[in-house]
C-alpha cells in the first residue's frame, strides 16, 4: 500500500543539530525500495492560498493556517503495513525536531491491471489488423523508436504513418505473444519491460517470427493510461554482421 508522508517542520525549532536527510533517502529509496519519490517545498511565506466564494476567486498570500508547524515536504512510501510506514517515518531526521504525518492512499484502483489491459489491446489490434485500435493506445505526443524504420517517430501522426507502412508488408493477422511482462507504477507514470514474439506472413509469402525486447513508458491522462514512449530492440546477429564486414 502507498502512504503519503507529510514532513512537518517547526519554525521555532533549532535545526542546527539535525542529521542530514540524504542517508535516509538512500536507505529507504535505493537500498530498500520503500521510498518511491518526494520533494521539499518552499517556505510557507511563499505559499498562496486560494478560496472561491460565491463564484469569486479569493487569493491570499501565505499559508492556509497561521501556525508554527508547516508542511516542509513530502515523500511517497510503498509499505506492506502502516507499522512499516511509521517505522520509516520515525527514521526521518525531521521527526526529531518536527512531526511526520503518515496517511494511506485510497486503494480503489487497479493501475497495473489497467496497463496490462492496454497491452492486451495492442495484441488484439495486431490480430485484427486494426490500426485505429492500436493508435488509441498511444498519447498524441508519443515518442517511439520504430523497430522497422530504425528511426524515432515523434507524435501520433508520425507513428501512424510508420505503422501503416509496416502493416502493409504483412498478410493476414499478426500473432503477438507476450512472453514476459513486468510493470512498475509510480502514481501518474509507469514503465513496463516485456519480451514480445511476433509471428506473421510477409506480403512475399515468407514467414516472420521474431522476438524483441519492448520497453514502454505510460502516463495517466484523466481516467485512462496512454503510451507516451516505446523502444523496441530487435535481435542482433553478430555472425552475420561479421560476415558482411569480412566481404567489405
Amino acid at each position: 500500500m502507498k502512504y503519503m508522508l507529510l514532513v512537518c517542520g517547526d519554525d521555532t525549532a533549532d535545526a542546527s543539530g539535525m542529521a542530514p536527510v540524504e542517508p535516509w533517502v538512500e536507505e529507504l529509496g535505493a537500498e530498500r525500495g520503500v521510498r518511491l519519490h518526494g520533494h521539499r517545498l518552499r517556505l510557507p511565506a511563499d505559499a498562496v492560498t486560494v478560496r472561491v466564494r460565491d463564484g469569486e476567486v479569493l487569493r491570499t498570500d501565505g499559508p492556509f493556517a497561521e501556525t508554527k508547524e508547516y508542511v516542509a515536504g513530502y515523500d511517497i512510501l510503498e509499505c506492506d503495513s502502516l507499522e512499516e510506514a511509521v517505522e520509516a517515518a520515525a527514521k526521518h531526521p525531521v521527526a526529531s525536531i518536527g512531526a511526520m504525518e503518515v496517511r494511506a492512499f485510497w486503494d480503489d484502483e487497479d493501475t497495473e491491471g489497467e496497463i496490462r489491459r492496454l497491452d492486451a489491446e495492442l495484441t488484439a489490434a495486431a490480430r485484427e489488423h486494426d490500426i485505429d485500435r492500436a493508435m488509441a493506445c498511444y498519447a498524441p505526443d508519443v515518442e517511439v523508436f520504430h523497430p522497422v524504420s530504425g528511426l524515432e517517430q515523434r507524435g501520433i501522426d508520425a507513428l501512424r504513418k510508420a505503422e501503416e507502412w509496416w502493416w502493409a508488408t504483412l498478410v493476414g493477422p499478426v500473432e503477438r505473444e507476450v512472453l514476459d511482462f513486468r510493470v512498475r507504477v509510480d502514481e501518474s507514470v509507469a514503465f513496463s519491460h516485456a519480451l514480445v514474439r511476433m509471428r506473421a506472413t510477409l506480403a512475399g509469402g515468407e514467414s516472420l517470427d521474431t522476438t524483441a525486447r519492448v520497453t514502454t513508458g505510460y502516463r495517466a491522462a484523466g481516467d485512462k493510461w496512454q503510451i507516451v514512449h516505446q523502444h523496441t530492440s530487435v535481435p542482433f546477429d553478430a555472425g552475420i554482421q561479421g560476415d558482411q564486414e569480412g566481404r567489405s
